[in-house]
């Protein structure tokens, strides 16, 4: 009895262990994700999920009023929507990949996984995006197939460190949603948007209004590529010695914030399972 009480236990703690990692925006098992950069300069990278849709392309690219950003698109909506990819393409945005169907990338195949990834980068490839691609998992789910194709394959997990739509409450109201990334940018900062579908009026409400207040408050906005690719002398040092990885282009260290919570997750789910065979 005992013994089944402390089985069940370790099986929870292994249940909430593999859940937080799954979502995490700053730590996975393998490679090399990131959810802001280290710097000094009042640099902030605006990004965009899902999509493209051709009939919202338009007001996207005018509220972003010249002002570079980076697009994680979806592979097969791409492919629906003839000529938005090219036309984001020919306003100076990167495309990223958010894999092709937008599942969530966790108990996925190692087949279905490459799937997802390369049939993307293909459309990006095909729509003329020069440059790195770099990927984001929808809703950031992963735990172990993912980073691990990831890391095998040289690729950076781009994920963020300012989502308002993470809140209901700040969602509603396009007002909210600029307060709350006003409050929570800082230099470096990477920003996630969902602008592109029906319902999604209030965030694309936002847009030009984010792009002017982090204009007045001497934000350069920088696409993913060139925040990760900033100067090791424009960098912060990095805050912990045991965090920093490799840069894109190899040269220096890609500094980024630790999540304590992550981390803990991930001591939780393996001692469990440890223990559970133990036992």
């Amino acid at each position: 009895m005992k013994k089944a009480a402390i089985i069940a236990v370790l099986l929870v703690g292994a249940a909430y262990g593999t859940f937080t990692l799954s979502r995490s925006r700053t730590y996975q098992l393998f490679g090399t994700i990131v959810p802001r950069v280290e710097t000094d300069r009042k640099v902030v990278a605006l990004t965009f999920d899902d999509g493209p849709r051709a009939d919202t392309v338009d007001e996207i690219l005018k509220g972003l009023g010249g002002e570079r950003a980076t697009f994680f698109v979806c592979g097969a909506e791409l492919r629906d929507q003839p000529g938005v990819a090219e036309k984001l393409i020919a306003a100076g945005h990167e495309l990223g990949n958010h894999t092709w169907s937008h599942e969530r990338m966790w108990f996925k195949s190692p087949s279905f996984i490459a799937s997802e990834v390369e049939k993307t980068d293909a459309v990006i490839r095909a729509a003329g995006h020069r440059g790195p691609i770099y990927f984001r998992a929808p809703y950031c789910k992963k735990i172990v197939g993912l980073p691990w194709y990831l890391a095998r394959h040289d690729r950076i997990h781009v994920t963020f460190d300012v989502e308002p739509e993470s809140y209901p409450e700040i969602d509603r109201d396009t007002g909210r949603i600029v307060s709350h990334v006003m409050e929570n940018v800082r230099p470096g900062s990477i920003v996630l948007l969902h602008p592109w579908y029906g319902g999604r009026e209030r965030t694309r409400a936002a847009v030009p209004l984010i792009v002017a207040g982090l204009r007045n408050a001497g934000y350069e906005f920088l696409t993913v590529n060139e925040l990760l690719s900033l100067p090791v002398s424009s960098r912060a040092q990095s805050r912990d010695p045991l965090q920093p990885d490799s840069r894109p282009d190899g040269g220096g260290s890609l500094d980024y914030a630790r999540d304590d919570t992550s981390e803990i997750a991930v001591t939780s789910f393996f001692a469990s399972t440890v223990t559970i065979f133990a036992v």
